[in-house]
């Protein structure tokens, strides 16, 4: 399943608002089928009167007047196709991509005329400086270098400039309009920090989060989209980039990472039962909750409080043998079962560059690497190792045949959680997210939108 998702991530200045409104969008216009069918009186066999299917339509429309054509429309896919070096893309996911971007120009138009109608508009300049650091910075690119990448796609450098503008006047928008009357008091938070130190010793969870809003009338339509998300997931698609093009949780531009919380903080007793449940790696949803539906994905947990063993930092030395090409795999399996032997011959980081040398073994030293930085299972093993152990050998006829070395340990401080002001900006971040998807869904409802 191709990761469209990363687009956003890649091409976005903030990654944020401007493009995570697809989801939504894709959700606004859909009926409920009960209530058509209670309202309606809508016959079971119906007869066509003319052909065609309602919905599938020219991808253009015009936005309280402005137009978005369809090369605007072909543009954008053409940057998504890039972003995600996708050459095989079956008819259905093209036909999906398309809407999304369609209704993502929807909601961008919208933003960047509300924010011309507040007297704050976004200038040609300001776009053009950020293009500027977004070619240099992110792609270390020229300006005109990105301007001929950009053509040589089938996109165009208007077509990023557009989403940069509609990303740009979003959060002007939200920093006048919202985040000015967005209050948490100090017993809130101090509140918070009570419940928190009670629960010395318990789980602490990160957690990345897709957040999908709903009404009661669009409430099946963004089930059915938050479960499509959940599929192409669980084959393999990238968390950190749907989340940056779909979630509508302020938490959108960081990939929808809510960063180490304690359960409390989540502040809904059903996302806490299933958050408790799961494992580091496991998913969970869609999850509906008041507003609409969660997606939510336990990178890892920790004990409140205690040091997590995983954070030590350790010294570590590589030993390693690899197989010329055209060693058959009995062969391999002969030397790296002598290495094996060798190896626990060496009991100690002194010795261990003399010895190697001796069976023909390359050395490689780290003196700075967190547990928590190495594969799983890496990290199992080497919480169990005292210094001078070493690991079982691992690897394969390609790669080779290594051990690891601890060589030096240091162990982490004790986690004294997240502060007041930590905490302070979480519930801040939290309410102007709610804010801004009412803010958004008003400027779609008050709009005038033709599609032709």
């Amino acid at each position: 399943m191709i990761d469209f998702a990363r687009t956003i991530g890649k091409f976005a200045t903030a990654a944020a608002l401007a493009g995570l409104c697809a989801t939504a969008a894709l959700s606004q216009d859909a009926p409920d089928p009960a209530a058509a069918d209670d309202a309606l009186n809508i016959p079971e066999d119906i007869s066509l009167l003319s052909p065609g299917d309602p919905n599938s339509r020219s991808a253009t429309a015009t936005v309280n007047g402005q137009i978005i054509t369809r090369t605007d429309v072909d543009q954008r896919v053409a940057l998504v196709l890039a972003a995600n070096d996708a050459t095989n893309v079956s008819d259905e996911e093209m036909k999906r991509l398309r809407l999304d971007i369609f209704r993502t120009l929807i909601d961008e138009t919208l933003q960047i005329q509300e924010a011309a109608a507040q007297e704050m508009p976004v200038t040609s300049d300001e776009v053009d400086s950020t293009y500027e650091r977004v070619s240099t910075q992110r792609f270390g690119r020229t300006p005109e270098e990105q301007d001929a990448y950009l053509k040589s796609i089938g996109s165009s450098p208007q077509s990023l400039k557009r989403q940069i503008e509609g990303q740009l006047a979003w959060d002007r928008l939200l920093q006048r309009n919202v985040q000015p009357f967005v209050n948490v008091s100090t017993d809130e938070v101090n509140e918070l920090m009570e419940r928190i130190k009670e629960s010395k010793g318990t789980a602490e969870y990160r957690i990345g989060e897709i957040y999908l809003s709903a009404t009661p009338t669009t409430r099946d339509t963004v089930a059915q989209n938050a479960q499509r998300i959940v599929d192409q997931l669980k084959q393999g698609g990238s968390f950190v980039g749907y989340a940056r093009q779909y979630s509508e949780s302020s938490t959108a531009s960081a990939g929808g990472d809510l960063g180490w919380i304690q359960l409390e903080q989540l502040q809904n007793p059903q996302l806490e039962s299933v958050v408790q449940g799961l494992q580091p790696g496991q998913l969970a949803g869609p999850i509906e909750i008041p507003g609409g539906f969660d997606i939510l994905y336990l990178i890892d947990k920790r004990q409140i409080g205690m040091a997590d063993p995983r954070d030590a930092m350790v010294s570590l030395k590589q030993i390693s043998i690899t197989f010329a090409k055209g060693t058959t795999q009995e062969e391999a399996t002969e030397r790296a079962n002598a290495f094996t032997e060798a190896v626990k011959t060496i009991t100690s980081c002194d010795d261990a560059d003399a010895k190697a040398a001796a069976i023909g073994a390359e050395v490689v030293g780290n003196d700075g690497i967190a547990i928590r930085a190495l594969p799983d299972a890496l990290q199992n093993m080497l919480l169990d190792l005292q210094i001078g152990q070493s690991t079982p050998p691992f690897g394969s006829l390609d790669d080779g045949v290594r051990v690891l070395m601890l060589c030096g340990r240091q162990d982490p401080d004790a986690n004294a959680g997240p502060n007041f002001d930590q905490l302070m900006a979480q519930l801040e971040d939290d309410r102007v997210n709610k804010r801004a998807q009412r803010y958004l869904r008003d400027l779609r409802r008050d709009a005038v939108i033709e599609y032709n």
